[in-house]
């Protein structure tokens, strides 16, 4: 994808692989972005890109679910109440 190449270029001196180093930097940038700009970027990624697009924002969200499921302690609650 052309704006992860163009991203990877101008911060490949400063990444750490560090998550929050790169939290912060795609907050940043999604900031000066719309939602026309935001679609447009997806229109123009090739199936193979959308498709690994979709599978981590499906993986991520459930992980936030599960989470979220799990409470604060981390230890999961009974499973009759997955929906």
């Amino acid at each position: 994808m052309r704006l992860v190449d163009e991203l990877f270029a101008m911060y490949r001196d400063r990444l750490t692989g560090d998550e929050e180093d790169l939290d912060m930097i795609t907050f940043a940038v999604l900031e000066h972005y719309n939602r026309d700009e935001l679609m447009g970027i997806v229109k123009d990624m090739q199936e193979d890109e959308l498709q690994y697009f979709i599978r981590l924002y499906l993986l991520e969200t459930l992980k936030g679910k599960i989470a979220q499921h799990e409470g604060k302690t981390g230890y999961p609650q009974s499973s009759t109440h997955l929906h």
